[in-house]
C-alpha cells in the first residue's frame, strides 16, 4: 500500500500506484521473478561501456556472467531430474530482463543456458544429462551453439559438416569438407567455449548397409579447446573480429579437421547409431525428425523476441523522459519554451511505439507460458498428436512473434535515437550502443523474412498431416482447396473476442470504428482476405507442368502480407484478452486507450491495402489518422506513467543528458 509523506501530493500518489498495477500487469505470471531481477540488476556497471576494446569488453561481459551464475534464475531452464529446476518460463524472463542491461550480457547467457543448454537438455538423454548439466548451469562447463556456417545459416538441412561413424573405433569424425562448411559466427567460439553442441550430416554405414548413408542433420558434443584455451587438435578457432555491436560477445569461425568424439557424444534423443553402425531412431519420417529435433531448440527464439522487446522499452523509457524535460522555440503564452514531447509530431514518434511494445509484451507473456507449459511437464510420447500440434502453434506463433519483436526493437530503437537529436547520438546517452547492438537480433535466431514465411506456411497448411512431403505444387493444390477451413479452424475466438466480435455490426463501414468488435473485425476480415487470395493465386499458378520453386516463388510477396496480417492480429487478441483480466478500473480505461492507438497505428501503417481492398472508404481513412491524433493527445498526459511501468531499474537509465 502506498502511503503519502509530506512530500508526497495525493495526485503522485494515485500516479505511482497506476504505475505499479501497470507494471504488474505487463509482468503477467512472472511478476516476482522481475522483481527479483530487478532488486538485483539496478546498478549501473552492468551497462556495456563503449570505450573499451573487444577484449576488454568481452572480459567484463564473462565477469558478469559470472555473477549471474550465482543467482537462481540459470537453473530454471533445466528439468529437476537434470539438475535444474524446472521452470521454463522464469529462465526466459530472466534472459528477457537481460534486455535492459546489457545486450551482449543476454546474449552470453542465451548461448551458454538456453542454445547450448538447450541442445544438451532437449537433444540429449539421461548420459547426457548426467554428464554436463550441473557443470553447465555453474559455467564449469562453457559451450557454444554451432550451427551456423559460412554457406548455410537459414537452410539448416543444407550444413555440409559431416560426422562419419567408423564402427571400428566406434566414434565419429567430425570433419569440415569444405570452405563453406566452416562454422560461422559462432558466440563463445571465438575465445570462451571449451566444448561445442555440433550440428551435422550424420554418415552411417551399418553391417546391412551396402555403402555409407546420410542420415541428416544430427547434434554432436565435440570439444574444441583444453582448459587453458588451446585449439585441440583438428580444431582450429579463429575471431570474427569487431563487430556493428555486441563488443562483448567472442563470435568466432571453427573448422574440424577428422576430429574424433565417442560415440555417446550423439545427443541420440531422437536417433542413435548402434556399435556395428546401424542407425535407428523412433521418427521413422526424416523430414519429420529434423524438424522434430529443431522444435525443441524454440527456446532461443522465443528468448530474442523477448529481449527485443525489453530493449525497445527501455529506449523509449529513455526517449519518453528526455522529450518530458527537452525544451525547444518559445511556448505561446508563456515565457518558458515548449516541451519537445508537447509537440504533436514528437508524440505521434514515441506514443505509438510504446502501445506496440504494450501489445507485443502481452503476447509475449502468452507465447512464454506456452513453451512453460510444453517443455515443464512430463515428456510428451513422439504419438501425442496434442502435443505435437500445440509444438507446432508454438512454433508459428514464436516465429512470428520474433519477426515482429526484432523489427519493432531495431526501429523503435532508431526512432529514440532521432527523438534525442544529437544527445541520443553520444554513447553516454546508450541509444547509439543500443541500435548497434540491437540490430542483429532481425536476422539471428531465424531471419525474420524466412521466419514470416514459416508463419504464411502455417497458415497456408496447418502442418496438416495431408501436406507431409508434397512438392510444393502439391502443397499449393492443398491449399487451394483448404485454406479457408485453415483459417477458421486456426483463428478460433476466445470467449472475450468472440464476445466483442458479436458486439459489432458486420458492415465495417457503417460500424464504429472506435468498438473493438468492429476492429477485431478488420484485422481479421484483412487475414482472411490474404489468406484465400493466397491461396487462388497459389492455385492458378499450377498445372501439370508448373515449376514448383516458380509456383512458390511467385506468391512470396503475398505469403509474407497473410503472416504479418495474422501476427499483427494474434497480438491484438493477446492485448484484449490481458486487458479483460485486469481489475482496477483506472488501468483498464488506460490501457483501453492504449490498445486503441496500438490499433490506429497499425491501420494507419496499413491504410493503403486497407483502401485498395474497399475495407475502408476514403472518410473513414481520415478518421484513422484523425484517430491517431486524437489518442495522442489524450494519452500525452500519460506518456511518463506508461514508461515507468515498464519497469527498468532506475540505475540501467543512466544518461548525460538526463543528469
Amino acid at each position: 500500500m502506498t502511503v503519502t509523506d509530506a512530500h508526497t501530493s495525493p495526485e503522485d500518489t494515485t500516479r505511482s500506484e497506476l504505475v505499479a498495477d501497470l507494471e504488474r500487469t505487463l509482468d503477467g505470471r512472472w511478476h516476482e521473478l522481475r522483481e527479483y531481477i530487478r532488486a538485483h540488476m539496478d546498478r549501473d556497471d552492468l551497462l556495456p561501456d563503449p570505450s573499451l576494446g573487444i577484449e576488454d569488453a568481452r572480459d567484463v561481459t564473462f565477469a558478469h556472467l559470472r555473477e549471474l551464475a550465482d543467482l537462481d534464475f540459470a537453473a530454471a531452464g533445466f528439468r529437476p531430474e537434470h539438475g535444474g529446476t524446472g521452470d521454463v518460463g522464469g529462465a526466459i524472463t530472466a534472459i528477457e530482463m537481460l534486455g535492459y542491461a546489457d545486450l551482449s550480457l543476454m546474449v552470453k547467457a542465451g548461448v551458454q543456458w538456453g542454445l547450448f543448454g538447450g541442445a544438451i537438455e532437449n537433444l540429449g538423454t539421461a548420459r547426457h544429462h548426467d554428464a554436463y548439466v550441473a557443470d553447465l548451469i555453474s559455467l564449469d562447463l562453457l559451450g557454444c551453439f554451432a550451427m551456423t556456417e559460412t554457406g548455410h545459416g537459414s537452410n539448416v538441412q543444407a550444413l555440409q559438416t559431416t560426422a562419419t561413424y567408423d564402427p571400428a573405433t566406434q566414434e565419429f569424425v567430425i570433419d569440415s569438407p569444405t570452405p563453406s562448411a566452416r562454422k560461422d559466427y559462432i558466440g563463445g567460439g571465438a575465445r570462451d567455449a571449451r566444448v561445442a553442441a555440433v550440428f551435422a550430416q550424420l554418415i552411417t554405414a551399418g553391417p546391412n548397409d551396402s555403402e555409407p548413408t546420410g542420415q541428416g542433420v544430427h547434434c554432436f558434443v565435440v570439444p574444441i579447446r583444453d582448459e587453458a584455451g588451446a585449439d585441440l587438435p583438428g580444431v582450429t578457432t579463429s575471431d570474427c573480429g569487431v563487430k556493428g555491436g555486441l563488443a562483448g560477445v567472442d563470435n568466432g569461425r571453427i573448422v574440424f579437421d577428422h576430429v574424433r568424439v565417442p560415440r555417446a557424444n550423439l545427443l541420440n534423443k531422437y536417433a542413435d547409431v548402434e556399435p556395428d553402425g546401424t542407425y535407428t531412431s523412433p521418427i521413422e519420417n526424416s523430414n519429420r525428425r529434423f524438424f522434430t529435433m529443431l522444435g525443441t531448440l524454440i527456446r532461443g527464439r522465443i528468448s530474442v523476441a523477448a529481449t527485443g522487446g525489453s530493449a525497445a522499452r527501455k529506449a523509449l523509457t529513455i526517449a519518453t523522459r528526455y522529450a518530458e524535460q527537452r525544451r525547444q522555440f518559445d511556448a505561446p503564452d508563456s515565457d518558458t519554451e515548449m516541451l519537445v514531447m508537447d509537440y504533436r509530431v514528437h508524440q505521434r514518434k514515441l506514443l505509438p511505439l510504446i502501445a506496440k511494445s504494450y501489445a507485443l509484451q502481452f503476447a509475449q507473456n502468452e507465447v512464454t507460458a506456452e513453451l512453460h507449459e510444453l517443455q515443464s511437464g512430463p515428456e510428451p510420447s513422439l504419438e501425442d498428436k496434442a502435443f505435437a500440434a500445440r509444438q507446432r502453434q508454438l512454433e508459428s506463433a514464436a516465429a512470428g512473434l520474433k519477426a515482429m519483436s526484432t523489427w519493432h526493437a531495431s526501429h523503435a530503437i532508431n526512432v529514440c535515437r532521432e527523438a534525442c537529436g544529437g544527445a541520443g547520438y553520444l554513447a553516454a546517452n546508450q541509444l547509439s550502443t543500443m541500435r548497434g547492438d540491437i540490430d542483429v537480433f532481425t536476422t539471428f535466431e531465424g531471419d525474420n523474412t524466412v521466419l514470416t514465411q514459416l508463419v504464411g506456411k502455417e497458415l497456408l497448411t496447418a502442418y496438416a498431416d495431408d501436406v507431409q512431403g508434397l512438392s510444393t505444387v502439391g502443397l499449393a493444390r492443398f491449399v487451394a482447396g483448404m485454406a479457408r477451413d485453415v483459417f477458421l479452424e486456426k483463428s478460433a475466438a476466445r470467449q472475450v473476442v468472440q464476445t466483442l466480435l458479436n458486439s459489432s455490426d458486420e458492415d465495417l463501414e457503417k460500424s464504429d470504428l472506435t468498438n473493438r468488435g468492429t476492429q477485431l473485425r478488420l484485422f481479421r476480415g484483412r487475414e482472411e482476405h490474404l489468406l484465400r487470395t493466397a491461396a487462388t493465386r497459389m492455385r492458378r499458378a499450377t498445372g501439370d507442368d508448373a515449376d514448383p520453386f516458380e509456383v512458390y516463388n511467385s506468391a512470396q510477396d503475398h505469403i509474407l502480407k497473410v503472416a504479418s496480417a495474422h501476427t499483427e492480429r494474434v497480438v491484438l487478441e493477446a492485448f484484449i484478452e490481458a486487458i479483460d483480466d485486469v481489475d482496477s478500473p483506472e488501468t483498464k480505461e488506460l490501457l483501453w486507450k492504449v490498445c486503441d492507438l496500438y490499433v490506429y497505428s497499425a491501420l494507419e501503417n496499413d491504410l493503403g491495402w486497407f483502401l485498395m481492398h474497399r475495407f475502408v472508404s476514403v472518410e473513414r481513412a481520415k478518421s484513422i489518422r484523425r484517430g491517431v491524433n486524437d489518442l495522442c493527445e489524450e494519452l500525452r498526459p500519460h506518456a511518463r506513467t506508461l514508461v515507468d511501468a515498464f519497469g527498468v531499474p532506475e540505475a540501467l537509465l543512466k544518461t548525460e543528458m538526463m543528469a
